[in-house]
């Protein structure tokens, strides 16, 4: 049996900068990747935006990591020549109620450490003519980025530091061990098995049911997975914002948000779509056109102008909630031995917004959670 001082599960951008800091910090870092390239999985299927930490309460994972993740993903972009925008972001109020929603939110984000401008609705109609609102937030620290172009950039700085990728390497199960110097033995798909001191399980969508098979972990601590379905729909013709535009939080929902790709293109979503299905393999990622009849309203509170037939279906995503839709969302799951008691075992459960933007930090707190350097 081989064996390597660590492994990561899944190759996606938290998965992928994980494995980044444990070759950074000497150790011997193997990615088992179920798939044949990176990044296949819910790190394709996203806004690509850079989340300023605005919504997550102040204290929490989500807030700590959004914001130090946020600060390490522009500084990575600009010494990898990652393509990014610091576009900026409004997010808008058009009712009394939804101005006291800003008003929170402002609070939140000042709690958090994140910089936002208060603007009335001529200040913001100036940044963006074509808006209509009676309030907004301004965030300056929001952005978007090439997502792949980022996870490329992880996989050149894993594999420099002596780390590689293992394609088509789906991991079945594991053996965990408690003894010291005895491995975990990983079972993978073709039969083979993989030695290794440490496991980061970064499977994302197959997290839970992944760390259900690990021999050795309590059932206590994995989390009952439920699928959010989220879709996009592209806006034909030219954008007429230059920046990100969101609707004054309601729940747990952001609402139909506009969001711009590099090439300036306008999409909106996600809406949210709950899923019932058990296993990510049952999931169908196809955009039915009929649900963007309920985006045009939503839109137009926003953007009047908007064209009738103007929304055409692009693409959808999953998320990977550790909770129903009856339930708050809860924070980033990100167990350590310390928890569960297992020595070197990392699980990530319920890594979804703001997982692209938190990565790097993410894998800062991974390195201090398996007592690294």
């Amino acid at each position: 049996m081989d064996r390597v001082d660590a492994v990561v599960i899944g190759a996606g951008a938290v998965g992928s900068a994980v494995a980044r800091a444990l070759a950074q910090a000497g150790r011997e870092t193997i990615v088992a990747e179920a798939q044949s390239g990176i990044g296949q999985g819910v790190s394709s299927r996203n806004s690509e935006v850079i989340h300023a930490g605005l919504y997550y309460a102040p204290g929490s994972l989500k807030a700590r990591l959004c914001v130090r993740g946020k600060e390490l993903l522009y500084a990575l972009c600009e010494s990898h020549g990652v393509a990014h925008r610091r576009c900026g972001k409004l997010t808008v109020a058009n009712s009394e109620g939804e101005v006291g929603a800003l008003r929170a939110l402002q609070e939140r984000a000042a709690a958090n450490g994140v910089e936002v401008e208060w603007l009335d609705g001529a200040q913001a109609r100036a940044m963006e003519p074509a808006l209509r609102c009676i309030a907004a937030l301004h965030s300056p620290s929001t952005g978007i980025v090439d997502s792949h172009g980022f996870m490329l950039a992880l996989q050149g700085d894993l594999e420099r530091a002596g780390g590689a990728v293992a394609f088509d390497s789906a991991v079945d199960g594991a053996t965990l061990s408690r003894t010291p110097g005895e491995p975990h033995v990983l079972r993978l798909a073709d039969g083979s098995e993989l030695g290794a001191d440490i496991v980061v399980n970064a499977a994302s969508l197959h997290a839970c049911s992944l760390a259900r098979r690990f021999d050795g972990l309590d059932a206590r601590f994995v989390p009952r997975e439920s699928f959010a379905k989220g879709n996009y729909y592209a806006l034909s013709g030219k954008s007429p914002f230059s920046r990100l535009i969101y609707p004054a939080p309601a729940d747990a929902w952001l609402g139909v948000h506009l969001t711009l790709d590099l090439g300036g293109r306008a999409k909106f979503g996600p809406d949210i779509e709950w899923l019932d299905v058990r296993t990510p393999e049952e999931i169908d990622y196809r955009v039915d056109p009929a649900r963007a009849d309920g985006f045009y309203a939503e839109v137009r509170r926003y953007w009047p102008g908007l064209p009738d037939g103007a929304l055409a279906p692009s693409y959808s995503g999953v998320r990977p909630k550790i909770h129903t839709p009856g339930e708050k969302a809860p924070d980033f799951r990100i167990d350590g031995p310390e928890l569960h008691g297992v020595p070197g075992l990392l699980n990530l459960f319920g890594v979804e917004s703001p997982g692209l933007t938190s990565a790097l930090a993410i894998a800062e707190y991974a390195r201090t959670q398996l007592s690294l350097p």
